[in-house]
């Protein structure tokens, strides 16, 4: 998840050096959701997997 977030990212870098604003703006964004979401995610496997039943 993380490495498509920052595929996102890039691409959407890329797009805005050249010249495409809407594609890259949105691109960006969806960068920015998966980054969160991953993060999220990432948090709650470590918060889980400490836990010893």
């Amino acid at each position: 998840m993380i490495s498509a977030a920052i595929l996102f990212l890039v691409i959407g870098l890329i797009a805005v050096a050249l010249g495409f604003g809407g594609v890259g703006g949105l691109a960006i964004n969806i960068g920015w959701i998966l980054l969160a979401v991953g993060v999220v995610l990432f948090l709650i496997h470590a918060i889980r997997g400490r836990r010893v039943v």
